[in-house]
């Protein structure tokens, strides 16, 4: 299955679960985020990201460059609840 086909599949899903009132306020958050002009300040696809560092787990910092040296980095957001 192709990353298009994984995607519509989770969307359909997504709006069988979510409640209409609720993905209301999804779609016009992400209408003003588009509206932001924030699509014109990401990393365009294929791009390296930028060095960063962060905290961890325990509060210590960590940096990109660090773990880069250590082999490939993969990173995951968790967006939270609504």
């Amino acid at each position: 299955m192709s990353l298009a086909d994984k995607l519509a599949e989770a969307r359909a899903a997504s709006a069988g679960r979510i409640p209409p009132e609720r993905a209301a306020i999804m779609h016009r958050a992400t209408g003003d985020l588009r509206k932001s002009g924030i699509l014109d300040r990401i990393v365009p696809v294929g791009k390296p990201a930028p060095a960063f560092e962060l905290a961890n787990h325990d509060g210590r910092r960590v940096s990109s460059a660090d773990l880069l040296a250590a082999g490939p980095l993969v990173l995951s957001f968790f967006r939270g609840s609504w």
